[in-house]
């Protein structure tokens, strides 16, 4: 945000005073003379305040702030007005101003009322981006997230998505790997083809390979029938082979001659199966290594590496966290019939410091149980598992080069504080002014002039 607010009063000299005091706290300044000329400039232009005077010639500030509401319904109006006006102030507040303050200003409150006024229209904007990326979210399930990692991964995948190539998706366990193997399916053109999944850890190895490529009736003990194998399922379509890395060698060797030769031979039968499948594979193992010390065979990495998809750990993108959790609450909270509006600010405070090792999966978990032993409208650290709610506030580094701060300029040690908790915020800027203890709009005038915006 720009943090500009609109003046509206018809009185040259009390206009004149408000530009230069509130220039003088940071923020950028428009006038208008008039309520009309206010109406037609929020038509034209963002401000985050509109602060007016009620009495004026051409058009008062009750008639203004109906027509202000009415483009814009979230942009916060606080009104001027003098004592005699105070009843029209209350009226005010009733069509949806935001605040009224009487003449003649106290400066203190004024400034407050903007830096509150501000804060509420940065969290109505937040929340309907939240809304808006919760409803894409709903409308198309899949990866979700908005940070600097997440972005870059959803290019690599929405580039090599059309393309035949296997993909191998690597991570820690509980980041999502499966999502992006749907990802890369539904943006290719096996999209109208099956998507089939194995976990090559969930079998013994002669179960797996009868899952992977079929049997013959008889083949061996129980089977009592013939049985189609996933490759066979997934002609035309992806396969996705999930926990790779846990495929017992012996198999391997099968499964590299079934991706070169596009040949699949159920178990007890010589007949080869012609199949048209593209391969994803998973795994949270480096199989680089497993296949320098032989335990995985390196031909088969190379021939599932053709590209490499890493999965960002959730502590690497804690700026996700707010809107996983919303996504989260919101789906626990309808399945078990619950009104909870949100999380309070210590019980997110704490989720964003808390390290999370078992990823998504782990932060989806710790939602589920805390909407189900929720009773209120906000969600607490009592009902978040004891790990999350108890996690510690991470330590600010020593200065560069180690030492004390003595020595240093105040403007160097501000700028350090400022850099290490936006940094430990993972950008989150609403989260770092509270834990600085400014407001947001005193963290905005101070990245600008350290030159961090």
């Amino acid at each position: 945000m720009n943090n500009g607010i609109l003046v509206v009063d018809d009185d040259d000299a009390h206009r004149g005073m408000l530009r230069t005091m509130l220039r003088s706290w940071g923020y950028t300044v428009d006038e208008a003379d008039d309520g009309d000329t206010a109406v037609a400039l929020v038509r034209e232009k963002a401000f985050d305040v509109v602060l007016t005077d009620v009495r004026m010639a051409r058009m008062d500030g009750i008639h203004a702030l109906k027509g202000i509401l009415a483009y814009n319904p979230a942009l916060p109006v606080v009104l001027m007005t003098a004592y005699s006006s105070v009843e029209t102030a209350v009226e005010a507040l009733r069509l949806g101003a935001y605040d009224y303050l009487v003449k003649p200003l106290d400066f203190e409150a004024l400034r407050h009322t903007l830096e509150q006024a501000i804060e509420h229209s940065r969290l109505s904007v937040e929340n309907r981006e939240l809304r808006r990326q919760l409803t894409d979210a709903a409308a198309r399930p899949g990866i979700l997230g908005r940070s600097q990692a997440i972005r870059d991964m959803l290019q690599i995948i929405s580039t090599v998505a059309p393309t035949e190539a296997s993909v191998l998706i690597t991570g820690e366990s509980g980041t999502g790997k499966e999502l992006v193997a749907r990802a890369l399916h539904e943006g290719s053109a096996r999209a109208g083809r099956p998507l089939v999944t194995v976990n090559c850890a969930a079998l013994a190895e002669n179960l797996l390979e009868s899952e992977l490529f079929g049997h013959e009736k008889g083949s061996f003990t129980g089977a009592d029938r013939r049985r189609e194998g996933r490759f066979t399922q997934a002609d035309g379509g992806t396969l996705f082979l999930d926990e790779i890395g846990e495929m017992p060698l012996p198999l391997q060797a099968k499964l590299l001659r079934a991706l070169q030769q596009g040949e699949v031979q159920r178990v007890g039968s010589d007949a080869p199966i012609t199949v048209d499948v593209r391969v994803l594979a998973a795994t949270n193992r480096d199989l680089r290594r497993e296949a320098a010390e032989k335990r995985f065979r390196e031909d088969l990495y190379f021939r599932l590496n053709v590209i490499s998809i890493e999965v960002p750990s959730l502590r690497s993108r804690s700026e996700d966290i707010p809107l996983l959790a919303a996504h989260f609450l919101q789906r626990f909270a309808e399945r078990n019939r619950k009104n909870i509006k949100g999380f309070a600010p210590q019980a997110l405070d704490s989720m964003l410091r808390y390290s999370w090792p078992g990823n998504v999966r782990e932060l989806e978990n710790a939602v589920e149980r805390a909407v189900i032993l929720c009773n209120g409208d906000l969600i607490t650290g009592r009902e978040l598992p004891s790990g999350v709610a108890d996690a510690p506030v991470a330590e600010t580094p020593a200065p560069e080069g180690g030492g004390s701060l003595a020595g240093l300029s105040l403007d160097t040690v501000e700028r350090r504080a400022i850099e290490e908790t936006l940094r430990q915020t993972g950008d989150n800027k609403s989260e770092a002014a509270r834990r600085l203890g400014i407001t947001r709009a005193t963290l905005h005038n101070k990245l600008r002039k350290y030159g961090l915006e």
